[in-house]
């Protein structure tokens, strides 16, 4: 059977497995035992034990389980309503207000989540109810909130960088400093597009009864104060080389736990719930990631990622084409499944075809965050529109509608990236000095 036959069966046999409701970790693991079963000499079994052992058993992997726990803590705190308080004195003479509330607020919180959908959950259980009080148009604060809620995957500590770095055997510490400085450009974009927005339709803007004092707007700063000592404890270990990721991430752990002690939110159902819901999470990332180390290997010995990167080689792409068909491939696979199963089910294929273009894997790692960014609102599987969708009831078509101007802002980051590819390498760089 020619290599293009046996690709076409294990694509066939995936997505019909995934069609009838199978968890996508055994799916894959279910994939990988056709494949060396009917292509492969080697016994499957044995060849899943060592694998599957060898993915769960990476002391790099500890950071993800702590930066979950973090994020999980601080969902449980009142820092989403002191960060509103704490940035709206400072926006009422900016175009657009306090529809900026929801960009920078998300990139705070993005900080220290590490999760997209935690992000967008945590800053709009507040935004959403104060901005619609306030009579702010419904559309334009859903639509910045779920593009910057995407933030949370890009901007340090992110879960998706983790499984990257794991998966593609990159510096994950390398990962997160080069994520900073595209998480700040976008979060730009977005405050822009606002901007913009605003400008063309004045009308549509509120106007608030009265701007506040300098005094104010000084004692509303305290209220960040918390979470800024937490991201510089977390990013500042790592930047300057005194904790690994996984340190940073205990780092993180305990700046939580006192910061929840702080507020008087700390207590052993807190707790509970917080171990419970970073254990849930982190066992079906695992489980995925665990699979799909097992497909990986079973690709590898029956030559998939060879074939189809000689393949694609074949076509003659140039580097700026092969972004294209890359971002375009993973936007519609985007369509049906979620960032992590998408990162880890294509890495055997895509990392074989990056490298032998010359790319740089930290930067295509940054990529690749915001293009799953992307799947993140893109219906019918995107888990921001989920979770707006849960808060405020609105179908998910206008939700996706509303979005698509922070879709599009996302495309042209991709292509600034790409321009000036110093935008992800030049803070690395810096780190290594």
């Amino acid at each position: 059977m020619t290599e293009f036959a046996m690709a076409g069966l294990l694509v066939l046999s995936l997505f019909l497995i995934l069609a009838s409701g199978v968890w996508v970790g055994l799916t894959l693991a279910g994939v990988a035992w056709i494949g060396m079963t009917l292509f492969s000499a080697r016994p499957a079994g044995d060849a899943m034990a060592v694998t599957i052992w060898g993915a769960s058993s990476s002391w790099t992997l500890t950071a993800l389980p702590l930066f979950i726990l973090m994020g999980e803590i601080l969902f449980r705190t009142r820092l989403s309503d002191d960060m509103f308080k704490g940035l709206a004195p400072w926006l009422g003479s900016i175009p657009g207000r306090l529809l900026h509330t929801n960009i920078l607020g998300c990139t705070i919180f993005a900080a220290v989540s590490g999760s997209s959908a935690a992000t967008c959950a945590t800053i709009g259980k507040i935004t959403l109810p104060e901005l619609k009080s306030r009579g702010y148009p419904e559309g334009i604060v859903i639509g910045s909130l779920a593009g910057a809620g995407t933030l949370g995957l890009l901007i340090p500590p992110s879960i998706i960088m983790i499984v990257y770095g794991v998966t593609a055997e990159v510096s994950i510490a390398k990962l997160f400093i080069a994520g900073i400085l595209p998480g700040l450009l976008l979060a730009a974009l977005f405050s822009g597009y606002i901007v913009v927005w605003s400008l063309v339709s004045p009308s549509k803007i509120p106007h608030e009864d009265r701007s506040a004092r300098l005094i104010e707007k000084l004692v509303a700063l305290f209220r960040l104060a918390p979470i800024i000592a937490l991201i510089g404890g977390v990013l500042g270990t790592i930047y300057f080389g005194i904790a690994t990721a996984t340190e940073a991430a205990a780092v993180g752990v305990v700046g939580a736990l006192i910061i929840a002690a702080a507020q008087g939110v700390l207590s052993w159902k807190t707790l509970a719930d917080s171990f419970m819901g970073a254990t849930r999470l982190y066992c079906m990332i695992a489980f995925i990631l665990a699979g799909a180390a097992f497909l990986t290997l079973a690709m590898g010995y029956i030559g998939l990622p060879r074939f189809l990167a000689e393949a694609i080689a074949e076509m003659g792409l140039s580097r700026f084409e092969l972004i294209l068909v890359i971002m375009a491939f993973y936007i519609l696979l985007g369509c049906f499944l979620d960032g992590i199963s998408m990162i880890v089910l294509t890495m055997g294929v895509i990392l074989p075809t990056v490298s032998a273009a010359g790319i740089d894997l930290i930067w295509f790692g940054i990529f690749l965050v915001i293009v799953v960014e992307m799947a993140q609102i893109t219906p019918p599987v995107g888990f921001n529109l989920f979770v707006l969708q849960g808060m405020t009831g609105r179908p998910l078509g206008y939700i996706a509608r509303v979005t698509f101007p922070m879709f599009l802002l996302m495309v042209l980051a991709v292509l600034l990236i790409y321009q000036f590819p110093g935008i992800v390498q030049w803070l690395p760089a810096q780190m290594a000095r």
